[in-house]
Formats: C-alpha cells, structure tokens, sequence
C-alpha cells in the first residue's frame, strides 16, 4: 500500500514537472483518497470481510479414526539480548487454535497428529516449525503425535512440503489452521495440491473505523492486498503453465 501511495505521488510529480498542467493534482488526490480510506478503516474493513467472512464462524469437526491437524507458520522473532527465537506475536492464536483441535481429537479417542510447517524464512536460525512445536509440546501435545515440516519458505511450499507427509500417514480427516485473513489462499495451495482440509480459523482481524489516521488500519490494508495479490498470482501462473501440476492426492 506504501509502494502504491508513493508511486502515485511520483507520478503525479512526473505530471506536473514534465507536463506543465494540473493533471498532477489527480494522482495526489488519488494518493490522498487512497490514504484516507487505508489508514481510516473503511478499506481495510471492506477488502477483511471479503477475505474473513466465509471463515467467520467455525465449522463443527466430525473426527475421524486417523486425522491431521496442521498449522501453518507466521514468522520468528529473536529475543534481544537472550538470543532465544520465538513465535511472532500474530503465531499466539494458530498456536491456541492448534492445541485446542488437538485435545479435542484425542478426547475423542482417535489418532491425532498435529502439523506444524514453516522453515526459517527470516534467516534467525531456528524453523518456524521447531520454535512452534517446542510451544506446543509445552501446551501438552503428545511428542508422538507432533510432525514438523522445516523446509517451507512460503505458504505455497507448506502446502507442497506437507503433501508428502500426509500422503505417508493418510489420515481420513485434515484440519487447516490459519489466520482468517490467510484462509482463502492457504486453502486454494492446499487444494492445488490435492489436500481437501477443513479450514478453521484462527485470528479474525478487524479495521478501526476512526477520524484520524491509523498505523494498524495501514497494515491490515498491506495485509489484505497481500492476500489479494497472492490469489491473482496463483490463477496468473496457473494461467501460463508455471505452477506445479496439481495433485491428485486425498485422505481416503
């Protein structure tokens, strides 16, 4: 959203130094209206419910004999001065989510194994999926029933990565737990490569409608067209032969 409201100001710079007219003034008009909306809450509000709103309210799990429950990873953050890497702050409600999933699967009474990808894509020395399991071994969950998949860099490779692992435990149920802003293009990966998951939500963001500017109100704006963009890109490379063949794979 900042790369677009500054392109818009060069342009309108461009406009008006090269072009000696007032066509500028569209282009920072349009920077204005853009920033206001972004940084007031009505944009972010309506491009969240878009993207939320089919994951709004979470979908009763009919367990099965076999299930898999997996979480996707959202970053790494070293520890000043103690040099310990931990879960980003925004990793707390897939972490609860997961656990919660989890001891309701083994109350239950059936086979439950917990997921957790994300390699070490902000280079801190410590996978997404080592640093969130040692939180949820913490929580209770059994070693046993804790897989890692360390190698993902992005959410298109911890759909690719984690594939083969289902594929070796062929559980008959797979939950996906994310963020609620992250469900849609997680879920459309993860069905390119054949993984029919029950998507449950973890976080659900909301904008701040304000009179003044806000910074969260600018980030969920980043975020959603984060989203937004990941989408187009996924039907631009299906488009022109880029992406993976899909799979066929599927929990019997």
């Amino acid at each position: 959203m900042l790369l677009l409201l500054f392109l818009l100001c060069v342009m309108g710079y461009l406009v008006s130094r090269f072009r000696r007219g007032r066509g500028g003034w569209l282009f920072y008009g349009l920077a204005f209206v853009l920033f206001v909306a972004s940084a007031c809450g009505p944009l972010p509000a309506w491009l969240l419910t878009h993207l939320q709103a089919p994951y709004a309210t979470r979908p009763a799990v009919t367990w099965a004999p076999r299930n898999a429950i997996v979480v996707l990873g959202v970053g790494t953050s070293r520890v000043a001065f103690t040099g310990q890497v931990n879960p980003t702050v925004f990793a707390g409600g897939r972490l609860a989510e997961g656990y919660t999933l989890y001891r309701a699967c083994k109350q239950s009474g059936n086979d439950c194994k917990v997921i957790v990808t994300g390699g070490d894509p902000f280079r801190n020395g410590v996978t997404e999926a080592a640093a969130y399991g040692d939180v949820l071994l913490g929580m209770g969950v059994e070693r046993n029933d804790l897989m890692l998949e360390t190698r993902s860099m992005n959410t298109w490779q911890n759909a690719q990565f984690v594939q083969p692992m289902l594929t070796a435990y062929m559980p008959q149920r797979v939950v996906l737990v994310t963020s609620a802003v992250h469900m849609r293009r997680a879920q459309k990966y993860f069905e390119h490569f054949g993984i029919d998951a029950l998507p449950v939500r973890a976080d659900y963001e909301d904008a701040r409608l304000t009179l003044f500017p806000m910074g969260w109100n600018m980030s969920l704006t980043e975020a959603a067209l984060h989203e937004y963009v990941g989408v187009l890109t996924y039907y631009m490379y299906n488009a022109f032969g880029w992406n993976a063949p899909p799979s066929r794979y599927g929990a019997p």
